[in-house]
């Protein structure tokens, strides 16, 4: 059943390649993103959030009912409404997290709009602005047109130890060069931009709180992603010149995948009714800080839907290699659960105790959400060494494809590598290369890379968890049990 502002998922291909993005990838420009060997297991990671948008199974976690337009949308374009939202939406992501074992790259732009939801009706009421009812237009049209929309914060930063006002270059931080009439010119880049070849807009935001010395870094505002001015710089991976070779065996994830980019603005125009924020500096922090708590509380969804997969994977090659019954591997197997799960309770409890905003929308606990994200930037790390200890160091000197077809080696490869008599040798190398590509290969960026850096550094979260962490009042509560004046 095809619900209206829902697009399936090859409505979406199409869409897609109706777009003229200028990217780059290995210095040449691409003729055809959506085409790109390289690309192309990204794509197929996007478009699984629209083909499960479309099983009625899945109806609930992936769709809802918008109180904007009154029709069924995609949860991605979705304001949350209350804690139940908070929770689902991190469920959707650890669905989709278990289908595709990668980064699916519309988390950003979903959070990227409650932040601006709730910041731009801040703003309206304490200066008197309209940034709120042209957000909401904004949303209203990309959910009726179903839209991956990148949510970009992350400046290039230059010298960090200055201002963006004090750098050396200006543009280091994106910031707006001239003002008109109908709009203005914005100049500068964005760093990690996940997945926006994939994306039909770009939700532009400031990284970091201003002052008034950066009235001109201080600017919100979404365009098309194929906007005049708009560079995009493709990200290299680790062994991602792997997706060109015959075969399919080495790509380790030969299905899925994620990307990152550095996005450059040369001189873009932004037409007045995209600016969702331009020189209210004041307002800068308090967007900065709840896109950070919307994100941190994503990876509580979507790293443990992919550490579900790595789990599986370390248990299948255990019973591969026929050590499923060494109770060393079974305890290891449990601990690798455990953290995983850890992981899921801290994403669903800064969503249970989610609260209400003057703007109506709904946002999570922001300690909790500050504490689930220091979880993610560490535990992945043990769970993916606990994997790389139970595949064995063969998951990292195993011959190619190309030797095990081989009509001179391929019978070594073949007999070498087996292992328990009754599992075909190529199927014990598929979940190594799958191991392989999650720990060391493109997948790793949004598994291992990301764990640690996505949504913010590990001091971001732990500078959120100190202004959150409230020690007067603990203090108090030693004071009034001792009865301390």
């Amino acid at each position: 059943m095809i619900f209206m502002a829902l697009m399936t998922a090859a409505q979406y291909e199409e869409s897609l390649r109706k777009m003229n993005m200028e990217v780059y990838l290995f210095g040449k420009r691409v003729e055809c993103p959506v085409d790109d060997p390289i690309i192309r297991p990204s794509l197929n990671s996007v478009k699984m959030t629209y083909e499960l948008a479309q099983k009625p199974e899945y109806q609930e976690l992936m769709t809802v009912i918008s109180p904007l337009t009154g029709e069924r949308i995609n949860r991605f374009a979705h304001i949350h409404q209350s804690t139940e939202d908070l929770k689902n939406k991190v469920k959707m992501q650890r669905l989709l997290g278990q289908k595709t074992a990668s980064c699916f790259q519309r988390c950003v732009g979903m959070d990227a709009f409650n932040a601006c939801y709730s910041t731009t009706y801040d703003m309206d009421k304490a200066l008197g602005t309209n940034y709120h009812e042209k957000l909401v237009t904004f949303l209203k049209y990309c959910q009726e047109k179903d839209l991956t929309v990148d949510g970009a914060m992350t400046d290039p930063k230059g010298d960090r130890g200055l201002s963006p006002s004090q750098q050396a270059d200006p543009d280091l931080f994106l910031r707006i060069v001239e003002r008109r009439e109908n709009g203005i010119v914005v100049r500068g880049a964005k760093a990690h931009q996940t997945g926006i070849v994939n994306s039909h807009e770009v939700l532009v935001m400031p990284t970091i709180s201003m002052t008034e010395k950066d009235v001109d870094y201080a600017v919100c505002f979404a365009v098309p992603v194929d906007t005049k001015g708009i560079k995009i710089i493709y990200g290299r991976q680790s062994c991602d010149t792997r997706k060109l070779e015959d075969g399919m065996l080495d790509r380790g994830n030969p299905k899925f995948g994620g990307h990152e980019a550095l996005v450059v603005f040369d001189d873009v125009f932004v037409p007045e009714e995209r600016i969702f924020m331009c020189g209210e500096y004041q307002f800068s922090g308090s967007l900065v800080e709840r896109f950070a708590g919307f994100h941190r509380q994503s990876y509580g969804g979507c790293k443990v839907g992919v550490g579900d997969v790595l789990i599986g994977a370390t248990a299948l090659i255990a019973d591969y290699n026929g050590t499923k019954k060494a109770s060393h591997v079974k305890d290891k197997i449990i601990e690798m659960v455990h953290l995983n799960e850890t992981l899921y309770a801290c994403g669903i409890a800064c969503s249970s105790e989610g609260h209400t905003t003057p703007a109506g929308s709904f946002e999570i606990d922001m300690l909790l959400a500050n504490v689930c994200k220091q979880n993610v930037t560490r535990l992945p790390y043990e769970i993916g060494r606990l994997a790389e200890d139970i595949a064995g160091g063969i998951f990292v000197t195993m011959p190619s494809e190309a030797d095990y077809n081989s009509p001179i080696v391929g019978k070594y490869v073949e007999k070498y590598l087996k292992a328990v008599a009754t599992v075909p040798t190529y199927d014990r190398m598929k979940v190594l290369r799958l191991i392989e590509n999650m720990m060391l290969g493109t997948a790793a960026v949004g598994y291992k890379t990301e764990s640690l850096h996505g949504a913010g550094s590990p001091q971001a979260q732990r500078i959120m968890i100190s202004r959150q962490s409230n020690l007067e009042m603990k203090k108090q509560l030693v004071k009034d049990i001792l009865d301390i004046k």
